[in-house]
């Protein structure tokens, strides 16, 4: 179902960017914006479109969720390779949304609290309440990403974590939590201007880390990383999307019109009055 306020989609996005049974990471371009056929200036016109959409939806899940507690909620879990835009979509899309209903937890190398425990503790401690849109800046999947790259754990562990997911989002999807997981597949000749933009920006020199050019050598094992993930962790109930990032409109809009439809599909409703409301205007009107 294509999202009602973006007009420009020629295909329905959530079909098209699901990964699905044959799926393979080589085959997409990070150039190309599958479905949409505007240029940037119409990505850009639809995605503000789709803003007011997106916060009434937003403000609709929130406001059922006060009056009942088993109301749905939704995860966006944002994966990518440095610098393909995970900021951007916290910034430009959830930014276009009522911060009181919207939980962010960004994560980063765990605490030696948190390496006390199994690797999905930390991660089950911020899944969004009813009624939230949560999202996951990084996961649980790096977990399987850098460790299996880097051999941070042996094979036997990381094979055992794809099951520990399996199991741990469907057991969010049995509580009503919609999970929208999405890979921004940038090209590593677009990070490297990326991060060479940072590095002539004295205003983005906090944003760059010196690291990022070391995991840069290792692209084609995250390729080969990420394609397991999807092989072995893109569900019916949890599938994952890839969004082509080269183009920062185009993943921003994509992203957007994913949630759109989560949220079209969920159709939160409105929360019936426990008052009178005409005895109320009565008393409003006297006071």
């Amino acid at each position: 179902m294509n999202a009602k306020s973006q007009r420009g989609w020629t295909k329905d996005p959530s079909e098209l960017l699901r990964v699905g049974e044959g799926f393979r990471l080589a085959d997409v371009d990070p150039d190309s914006k599958p479905g949409y056929d505007g240029r940037k200036k119409d990505g850009r016109a639809d995605r503000h479109a789709g803003e007011e959409q997106l916060d009434e939806l937003q403000e609709r899940l929130y406001a059922q969720s006060r009056e009942d507690p088993s109301a749905p909620a939704v995860l966006l879990v944002l994966q990518a390779m440095d610098s393909a835009g995970k900021g951007g979509i916290v910034r430009h899309v959830i930014g276009s949304t009522d911060p009181q209903g919207i939980h962010l937890a960004a994560f980063k190398k765990p605490t030696p609290e948190e390496l006390e425990h199994d690797f999905l503790w930390r991660i089950a401690r911020e899944v969004p309440e009813a009624g939230f849109i949560g999202v996951f800046d990084r996961s649980h999947y790096e977990d399987v990403l850098i460790s299996k790259v880097r051999e941070l754990a042996p094979p036997e562990e990381i094979e055992r974590r794809y099951d520990a997911i399996n199991a741990f989002e469907a057991g969010l999807v049995a509580r009503g939590v919609r999970i929208v997981k999405v890979m921004l597949h940038i090209s590593p000749e677009e990070q490297k201007a990326r991060l060479g933009e940072r590095l002539e920006r004295p205003d983005k020199h906090w944003k760059y880390n010196p690291g990022d050019v070391d995991e840069r050598m290792l692209w084609p094992r995250y390729m080969e990383a990420f394609q397991t993930v999807f092989d072995r962790t893109s569900t019916a109930d949890a599938p994952w999307y890839v969004v082509p990032a080269n183009a920062k409109w185009y993943a921003r809009l994509a992203v957007q019109a994913l949630l759109l439809d989560a949220l079209e599909e969920i159709d939160p409703r409105w929360p019936a009055a426990t008052f009178d409301v005409e005895q109320e205007k009565a008393r409003l009107a006297a006071s």
